[in-house]
């Protein structure tokens, strides 16, 4: 074999190693946009380079995998729907205790899946996920949950902010009931 022809299938191999790992990175950025969906974008921004927010995705669905995440059963789940109409009906005459209720009734509904409850910036990461379409919903209502503490919160603002803890509620309160590959 001539070196011309040891050259050539060389720079063959070299492509063809490159190509591949090209498409392998690829198909695992694909998966994990469609699986962690907006949170994907927001977390490589927040990263000081996309291997790196990729890295910390990855670490978060291996955490995420070491957890035991539940069903709820149908009268468990009766009786949070109940729970949540009660928080609901609250709003009318009290609107701040409402939407703190909402905020912790929503944590112990985590809680009760399997998740862990320890801190606001932890339980994004968990959620983000299997939840990471309705993440953008518990971000805005914990935001004005924190300023209704402080009597910062217009009624408006506490209404848009139980609308938001219910987005995140029903996903939820309903998820156990999809098959494990179905999520998104």
């Amino acid at each position: 074999m001539s070196l011309i022809t040891i050259i050539i299938i060389a720079a063959v191999l070299v492509v063809v190693v490159c190509a591949a790992a090209a498409l392998t990175l690829s198909a695992r950025r694909r998966k994990l946009r469609e699986r962690f969906g907006p949170e994907y974008e927001r977390t490589v921004e927040a990263e000081e380079s996309r291997r790196a927010g990729e890295r910390e995705l990855r670490e978060r669905q291996e955490r995420h995998d070491a957890l035991d995440i539940k069903e709820l059963l149908a009268p468990v789940r009766d009786r949070y729907a109940q729970d949540w109409a009660r928080v609901q009906e609250q709003f009318v005459d009290r609107p701040e205790d409402a939407v703190h209720e909402a905020d912790r009734l929503v944590t112990t509904l985590m809680g009760e899946r399997g998740y862990p409850t320890e801190g606001y910036e932890q339980q994004v990461k968990d959620l983000s996920v299997e939840h990471g379409r309705t993440l953008e919903h518990y971000r805005a209502a914990h935001e004005v949950n924190d300023r209704s503490s402080r009597h910062q919160a217009t009624t408006e603002e506490l209404r848009g902010a139980m609308v938001h803890y219910r987005a995140l509620f029903e996903e939820l309160l309903h998820d156990g009931d999809r098959p494990r590959g179905s999520r998104g």
